[in-house]
């Protein structure tokens, strides 16, 4: 057995998830989950669909974005984790897709603004969209540039990766991370349908309003604050 059996189920397990939850279709995602004390990470091999994925199939990372093992070439994104993971050491998680609405705000290059209960009690602030790379970033080692326009885009706003938990890529599409790879699968989830809700809420009412700053404030803290009170108690 792999020393690496445990990572690679996580992995496995949360790249199952994407498709249950309707966040990928056909090969258009990958998950990932690190290791930091030994600083690889387990990842979807390229390509290969859901429907044939197994366990043993999940490849094995260093955070330069070299093989460990595996026998299959890795995700075509995996210098972008491997980025993040290096310069973020409190991720345990990464979750990227093309999900349907997300992927239409990263498209529009728009932040998806902050207009329901929903959204604060996930986030306080926009979801950011980076802007596009520009065209020497491109030209260079693509999939790691990628996350260095994801760290930039944070750092350009004042905003913390560990608050912020989510972003768009401006033309691509999200991605989102967590402490565990379990979390980083969950705020996709969370992505897409406030994604869907905020686009709909639009359609009803072009002029509707942002959420207010005493909501926005309220259902961050009744979840997040030293006094929440949701959900029970350890």
């Amino acid at each position: 057995m792999s020393e690496f059996q445990e990572l690679k189920e996580i992995a496995y397990r949360s790249n199952m998830r994407l498709p249950e939850l309707g966040l990928v279709l056909f090969t258009f995602g990958n998950a990932s989950t690190a290791d930091h004390k030994r600083e690889v990470f387990a990842i979807k091999p390229s390509g290969v669909p859901y429907d044939e994925l197994k366990v043993d199939d999940i490849v094995i990372v260093d955070f330069n974005g070299n093989v460990v093992e595996g026998d299959m070439r890795p995700s075509s994104d995996t210098e972008t984790h491997a980025v993040l993971y290096k310069h973020w050491e409190n991720i345990g998680g990464i979750v990227h897709t093309h999900s349907t609405y997300g992927t239409a705000w990263a498209q529009a290059q728009k932040d998806i603004p902050i207009m329901g209960t929903t959204h604060a009690d996930h986030l306080t602030h926009d979801i950011p969209c980076a802007p596009p790379m520009s065209d020497e970033m491109i030209e260079g080692d693509y999939e790691e540039q990628t996350g260095h326009q994801i760290i930039n885009a944070l750092d350009a706003r004042e905003l913390s990766y560990e608050e912020v938990e989510m972003i768009l890529v401006g033309n691509h599409a999200p991605f989102t991370w967590g402490k565990t790879a379990e979390k980083a699968v969950y705020n996709s989830a969370v992505l897409e349908e406030v994604a869907k809700m905020t686009y709909l809420a639009r359609q009803i009412n072009p002029d509707a309003p942002r959420l207010k700053d005493t909501l926005i404030k309220k259902h961050w803290e009744r979840k997040h604050g030293d006094d929440a009170y949701y959900g029970q108690e350890n």
